[in-house]
């Protein structure tokens, strides 16, 4: 069945993401006037229905409403791209196609239409344009994949197609990657298991393939123990990375064929438009050549032919696979940072912050590792061992004499994709059986944005078990004051870009002075960031600040550290009094 004639017959789901009901019906109204098109729509006013819908239902089309988003449209289109399971979108708003469609369709959306001119025509077009496009799509996946198991190789097809995504790829002005995967001695397979299963476990490697790959991906059979794989629309060696990660734990698996499990490896050479080529030619034998040099190493393993981009996604890969070990084999430790109340010259308490000693690296840098996990998703139980930790010595604290000490950590924006983050914390306290009023969470606005709604119902919820929230980096983000009313925050953090330009910048000391009265006239307590000089320390004082955290008065120590440091701290005061 071709795409028009299927169109009479088969509903076109579309989700049309608006926060006003009346659109709704007025897209609905235009839609359902074509009586060509058999459109089935389903209407999203809020972000955490989009996310469930996403989910949990297909759709063959997202028609967004640009006032609908979290903060910030790129973010949010960035999101559909990746819970939407490459859905085209289709972006509506009231600003001219000339002045909005070109960023926006840059950014991910496959049409633009203006509300001013929207009319049965035009999106009826549009919304049966996409399909088409989706139908043909599925199409051309089904034959690449009857052509991967039937064993077809035709070298000319493969070219005239890697020479049409090279073609998008320069007018889209997207980069491009050229996987080619070789079986490692795939010829003693052949003989251990016959030629037969050989065959099944090519096809079988094949699916599994698939299964890894976006749909925007090409798989194919380009000889008989070798596959081309064609990533388009890729932005840099990151979004490389995440697919040859999947690729080679797809690799590293064995394969079960007529009850047998046969363990396989791969060679894996990768070349990038356009930094290894522009014609189809060049991208294989650059490919063909990478795929050679990664035979030296054992097992399954890759080589880039750029270099730099080889070092580059290597190192993440490498850093990756450390940091899953670290976790495991307790190479990972908590420092504490005091925060010092300027009223007493007392600990208030401390942050925890996380450091990993890698066993031939040495200290390895947060900002190096912490981006690692959280594009990972390793950021998660990392997270939840943070907070454990973080209990297991708030708890020693009080038996060592320190019973109000707070133990503030940080919450990533990940952790707000968990949709069992409540449940798992609750978990987490309860074993440790602490006085959960001394546990203080840290997060930023941005980790919120995602889910802004989940985030609100997560924070009331642990806030009822007693556990307090801080508003970290606080006046660098754009709703501060709307988090402030309706989020259970009882502490703000003046980001310390703000405090370092204290004496040398009239505006961070109105900034600072706007904060502090805005907090206490909502009786909420302040803690300064990066506090490094006494001239900076005096004037937070003059201005009530309740807090303060910095270098002034203590680096991140290890646990040992921080009670010499707390012991020290105790035997100063009885000699003041």
């Amino acid at each position: 069945m071709n795409p028009a004639s299927a169109s009479a017959a088969e509903k076109i789901r579309v989700l049309v993401l608006s926060p006003e009901y009346a659109d709704f019906l007025w897209y609905c109204g235009i839609l359902g006037a074509d009586q060509g098109m058999n459109v089935d729509a389903t209407w999203c006013p809020d972000l955490v229905d989009c996310d469930d819908l996403l989910s949990n239902a297909h759709f063959d089309l997202l028609l967004w409403d640009c006032v609908f988003h979290g903060g910030s449209e790129s973010d949010f289109l960035r999101y559909l791209a990746v819970s939407g399971r490459d859905c085209p979108v289709l972006a509506v708003s009231s600003e001219p196609a000339d002045c909005r469609a070109p960023a926006l369709m840059e950014l991910g959306a496959a049409d633009y239409l203006c509300k001013a001119q929207l009319d049965r025509w035009s999106l009826c077009r549009a919304v049966r344009c996409q399909w088409y496009r989706q139908q043909l799509g599925e199409v051309e996946q089904v034959h690449l994949r009857r052509e991967v198991a039937s064993g077809f190789i035709n070298r000319d097809l493969f070219f005239d197609r890697l020479q049409q995504a090279l073609l998008r790829a320069e007018r889209g002005k997207h980069r491009l990657a050229l996987l080619h995967v070789n079986l490692d001695d795939f010829r003693t397979i052949n003989e251990s298991v016959g030629y037969q299963k050989g065959d099944q476990l090519i096809l079988k490697l094949a699916e599994r393939l698939r299964e890894r790959l976006r749909r925007v991906d090409s798989l194919m059979r380009i000889g008989g123990d070798e596959f081309a794989i064609i990533v388009e629309k890729v932005e840099d060696s990151l979004d490389v990375t995440q697919i040859i990660r999947k690729v080679v734990s797809a690799l590293d698996e064995p394969v079960t064929v007529s009850g047998e499990r046969v363990a396989i490896s791969a060679s894996v050479g990768v070349a990038t438009y356009p930094e290894a080529g522009d014609t189809p030619e060049n991208l294989l034998r650059r490919a063909n050549r990478a795929m050679f040099e990664a035979k030296r190493d054992p097992g399954t393993s890759y080589r880039f032919y750029d270099q730099h981009l080889h070092i580059s996604a290597g190192y993440q890969l490498r850093l990756e696979a450390d940091l899953r070990n670290a976790l495991r084999g307790q190479e990972l430790e908590l420092y504490y940072q005091p925060r010092i109340d300027l009223a007493t010259g007392e600990v208030r308490g401390v942050e925890c912050l996380i450091r990993w000693n890698h066993p031939e690296r040495g200290l390895v840098n947060p900002d190096d590792f912490i981006p690692a996990a959280e594009r990972s998703g390793l950021i998660v139980p990392i997270g939840y061992w943070v907070i454990e930790q973080a209990c297991k010595r708030l708890q020693e604290a009080a038996e060592l004499g320190y019973p109000g000490l707070v133990f503030a950590v940080n919450l990533s924006f990940r952790q707000f994709h968990d949709r069992k983050m409540t449940e798992t914390i609750f978990r987490i306290i309860y074993n440790a059986n602490v006085d959960t009023s001394l546990l203080e969470l840290e997060l930023t606005e941005s980790a919120m944005m995602h889910d802004l709604n989940y985030a609100r119902r997560c924070l009331r919820e642990l806030n009822q078990l007693g556990v307090s929230f801080a508003l970290d980096d606080f006046g660098t983000g754009f709703s501060s004051l709307s988090n402030l009313q309706n989020l259970p925050i009882s502490l703000l953090k003046i980001d310390k870009s703000f405090v370092q330009e204290l004496g040398e910048s009239g505006d961070a000391e109105h900034i600072i002075r706007a904060i502090i009265s805005l907090a206490h006239s909502l009786q909420i307590s302040v803690v300064a960031e990066g506090v490094e000089t006494e001239g900076q320390l005096e004037f937070l004082r003059q201005e009530h600040c309740d807090e303060i955290q910095g270098y002034y008065f203590a680096r991140p120590m290890c646990w040992t550290d921080l009670l010499s440091f707390l012991e020290n701290q105790s035997q100063a005061a009885c000699l003041e009094q």
